[in-house]
């Protein structure tokens, strides 16, 4: 089995978004003749600071995410994005199955570790148990496969380490809403983990939306 590192990656910004957003807010007020080739930066940070978020939803972002099954089981609840994800159905798991290292427990587990292989000492009785967890389901799964049960059936044994990749694209708003709630101290320490390199990614990016978002 492999441990790995669950990442980010941006696969898409609004292209002049923040010209887009400003023409979409100068409609409101009727003060297109005010656009000028810097004065969308000013006006989208007014808009932020002023509350009048409904125009930065002309503005989709996509993200491509490598986390666990855990993890995108809260991401989806966020019925304003649009979600592709890896199928438990259709992908057969009959190699080398992969696991997300809980951000929790040591680094030193990522890794390709010999099926059937004992858990070597130095890691503490909790990570030594979540180890041998992941080695038996991977087992597992594979003798149920071997056995004659298909993909979809087999899955019933598979934990929420799994890793799995899922595309999210949501507006600037919702974007916004997500980070919120998902890199407040309140939210799951995998998530946190997975969200607050992805929000310091776009602040670099496009930080007038971004900015004040600050944990």
């Amino acid at each position: 089995m492999e441990i790995i590192e669950q990442t980010h990656e941006l696969l898409g910004l609004p292209e002049n978004g923040l010209q887009l957003m400003e023409k979409a807010g100068r409609t409101c007020y009727k003060s297109e003749d005010k656009i000028t080739g810097d004065s969308a930066e000013r006006f989208v940070a007014m808009l932020v600071k002023s509350g009048h978020h409904a125009m930065i939803e002309f503005g989709d972002m996509v993200v491509k995410l490598v986390t666990n099954r855990g993890v995108t089981h809260e991401l989806v609840r966020h019925r304003h994005c649009s979600f592709a994800q890896e199928s438990t159905r259709y992908v057969k798991y009959d190699g080398q199955m992969e696991f997300i290292r809980p951000v929790w427990c040591s680094d030193r587990l990522v890794g390709s570790w010999p099926e059937h292989a004992s858990v070597p000492p130095g890691f503490t009785p909790a990570e030594q148990v979540w180890m041998q967890a992941m080695a038996r389901a991977e087992s597992d799964y594979k003798t149920l496969l071997q056995n004659g049960w298909k993909a979809q059936h087999a899955r019933e044994i598979l934990p929420n380490s799994l890793k799995t990749e899922i595309v999210v694209k949501a507006n600037i708003r919702e974007w916004r809403h997500v980070f919120a709630l998902r890199c407040a101290k309140a939210s799951h320490p995998q998530m946190v983990a997975l969200m607050l390199p992805l929000l310091k990614e776009v602040q670099t990016k496009i930080p007038v939306v971004f900015d004040d978002l600050v944990f």
